[in-house]
């Protein structure tokens, strides 16, 4: 073919060989003359004659050393993209002209984007030289070295670590190119992109976790990005072959503290996108007509421009939203609203998929309460990947200790006593933020043995050289200072148990065994991981101080009691809210124990009438029948003093089991609480057994414990 030149201006600055659109090449094209060879993409113009190629003057001049009219081989060329996709590419850099030298600094990292972005999906040899054009100036750019993508990264696999230099490359969208100075360019560089960084180490799954300051959220991180990120990972010819389309929207959820927005930071981090968008929720609300929705149009813009000038070539735009559910409530929900949270919604649907769609964003929602958000915003196309961020198990809480601690380590401030997997077992619940806290609590109690308290408060400078925050420290904070908000309160249970557990005969061993046997049933079996138990009895029987020793012993990390006496003067919905909010929080842990006590006090039951709050029965029989999530564990132990009711209520189907708590209805029962409640000698109880021979009794253990009190006192 004749060399001809470019026919515009603009197509001088594409890098990309001009043909005449009648001509049958493929789009990529191997340009030889003689011993020289370059690999070119193509574009096609009428304005070339046929037969002909055009090239820009660089092209001609610097690379293939020809003069226009030359003739010479051209050839179709065809890329294997397992193995000729650019990792990183090297080249110098210089002004075109030398009466536009400036000294202004070039931020190499934007300069890299917007090249990817400009050529990508373009061929590039090594030797070849270019033009390119950044904020309004020509630079001259000769490329140095180029390195191959591992294909073993481009499925998602681990990456070899191997360099496999190449001469003929593919730009694509993960590729990085290194800006050098040439020895006589006066160009001023700043920025991560003037030295050589592997690029590959950011798309890979395998990531240094503790270095980037998350810990326990491996898993998540893992699934995210198979989700959300593996399109964006290969060539966007081939995700476009598929017919896929790239995730637009991701929703982080779970319990304060847990990670959520440090993980979507770090998501911004990892990509090496554009400078992620952080909003908080009420942001975008504004009082003026109007305002609330143009605000979330202006989050939008940047990409929607970017979109429009380059296409499929645009970079990723990510907008962080932290509670999200405060402007994206359900529609309708909000009864005598101005109906400002509705629009709101509406514009954020049509900009993440709307009629004009945009497919360089990533948005990213975070919440605790997923249950508000407006379902229309949950499907595949918006925010299509939820992800649960829970509260940490014990080897994320190893992590995360370490994390927290890492800097002690370093400067031998922490003492040799402390083993993080001790704490790690101990803190069991403990959200990340409440792990953090806990170490803050350990040094603060660490750093206060060297202030000296005189008439002024000072540092003990002779001590001070020697501080070291210890086991002790940390195990005094525990139980002091940082207490999990979906933990285990000892004093809630503590009280119904303050005299612990009078074993008066083998009926009382037997209940005691067969609430182990629940415990562990609830522990190891996979296809029960709801189990419920009633204790029944007469009143003052015991019921509630055995569910509270139950409970206790189980040791799971998460025990709570739903009682009446915490919702006196509560209102119907009041308290179904407050006793879902139990259970929700029970969801959230691995294992958990809910004590359901005094049921007929919860259900408001009293015999005249009768009367019972019917909205209270309903949601208890949702609750107790509701299985946990997966990979979760609920044990549920209630307590009532009316069975009969509880049977015409139709509750007591709800309940696995039933477990009858007696009382003591026989003189050598008694004689055996008295001797256990040691309130009477030897003597007085062989007195009081020859008394009672031959008797029935029906005395619950709580009314023989206040009657025995009562006797000491006399």
């Amino acid at each position: 073919m004749q060399v001809a030149k470019c026919p515009t201006d603009e197509l001088s600055l594409t890098n990309c060989a001009v043909i005449n659109e009648k001509e049958q090449l493929d789009q990529h094209v191997n340009v030889r003359n003689g011993a020289c060879s370059f690999v070119f993409s193509l574009r096609k113009h009428p304005g070339v004659p046929p037969g002909s190629i055009g090239f820009s003057l660089p092209q001609v001049c610097r690379s293939l050393y020809i003069r226009c009219f030359y003739f010479f081989l051209v050839s179709n060329y065809r890329f294997d993209k397992s193995k000729q996709c650019i990792s990183s590419m090297t080249m110098e850099i210089d002004f075109l002209q030398k009466k536009n030298v400036d000294s202004n600094p070039y931020d190499t990292d934007k300069m890299n984007a917007e090249f990817v972005q400009h050529f990508n999906n373009q061929a590039f040899s090594v030797g070849q030289q270019l033009v390119f054009n950044y904020c309004d100036k020509l630079f001259n750019l000769n490329i140095k070295d180029m390195e191959a993508m591992d294909p073993s990264i481009l499925k998602g696999k681990k990456g070899s670590g191997d360099k496999q230099k190449i001469d003929i490359g593919l730009l694509i969208g993960n590729s990085q190119v290194i800006f050098e100075k040439s020895e006589t360019s006066s160009v001023t560089l700043t920025g991560r992109s003037r030295t050589r960084e592997s690029r590959q180490s950011i798309i890979s799954p395998d990531w240094n976790f503790e270095e980037m300051g998350i810990g326990g959220l491996d898993k998540e991180f893992s699934d995210i990005f198979r989700r959300a990120f593996a399109s964006r990972v290969f060539p966007p010819e081939i995700v476009e072959q598929m017919g896929g389309k790239h995730v637009k929207g991701i929703l982080l959820y779970g319990p304060p503290g847990c990670g959520k927005t440090l993980m979507a930071r770090q998501i911004g981090k990892m990509l090496k996108a554009r400078e992620p968008k952080i909003v908080n929720g009420p942001e975008i609300l504004n009082k003026y007509v109007g305002e609330s929705e143009a605000n979330i149009r202006k989050l939008f813009a940047d990409a929607e421009d970017e979109q429009k000038r380059l296409g499929a070539n645009s970079g990723l735009h990510i907008i962080i939203f932290d509670e999200i559910d405060a402007i994206c409530k359900q529609r309708g929900s909000m009864a005598g609203s101005t109906g400002v949270h509705d629009t709101v919604v509406n514009q954020l649907l049509s900009k993440i998929d709307g009629v004009e769609q945009l497919n360089n964003i990533l948005v990213i929602g975070m919440t605790n309460r997923p249950d508000l958000i407006d379902e229309a915003l949950l499907r595949p196309g918006r925010l299509e990947v939820k992800m649960e961020i829970g509260l940490p198990d014990e080897n994320g809480r190893v992590q995360i200790l370490n994390i927290h601690t890492a800097k002690m380590r370093q400067h031998k401030l922490l003492g040799a006593d402390v083993d993080i997997q001790e704490l790690a077992i101990e803190t069991k619940n403990f959200s990340g933020a409440e792990l953090e806290g806990l170490v803050r609590a350990a040094q603060s109690t660490a750093m206060n043995k060297h202030i000296k308290a005189s008439s002024t408060v000072e540092v003990d400078t002779d001590t001070a050289e020697k501080l070291q925050v210890s086991r002790m420290d940390f195990m005094g904070s525990l139980n002091n200072d940082i207490k999990p908000a979906f933990g285990t309160n000892q004093e809630d249970y503590a009280s119904y148990i303050m005299n612990g557990i009078v074993v008066w005969g083998d009926l009382v061993s037997a209940v005691l065994k067969k609430g182990k046997l629940l415990v562990k049933q609830t522990q190891n079996n996979q296809r029960t991981p709801l189990v419920s138990v009633l204790l029944e009895g007469s009143p003052n029987s015991g019921k509630t101080a055995l569910a509270a020793k139950i409970s206790e012993e189980s040791e799971f990390p998460f025990i709570k009691i739903c009682a009446p006496d915490k919702m006196i003067g509560h209102s119907e919905i009041a308290k179904c809210q407050a006793i879902k909010k139990i259970f929700d929080d029970a969801y959230k842990s691995q294992l958990s124990c809910v004590v359901v006590d005094d049921i007929e006090r919860l259900l408001d039951y009293v015999p005249i009438g009768p009367r019972f709050s019917n909205l209270v029965l309903q949601a208890l029989l949702v609750l107790l029948k509701k299985p946990p999530p997966k990979g979760r564990k609920l044990l549920i132990i209630g307590t009532t003093s009316c069975k009969d009711v509880l049977q015409e209520m139709g509750m007591l189907d709800v309940f696995s089991t039933t477990i009858h708590i007696p009382n003591i209805s026989r003189g050598e029962e008694l004689v055996k609480a008295l001797e256990v409640l040691g309130s009477f000698s030897v003597q007085e109880c062989a007195s009081i057994a020859k008394a009672l021979k031959g008797k029935t009794l029906s005395i619950g253990i709580k009314n023989l414990l206040m009657l025995t009190e009562m006797a000491a006192q006399v």
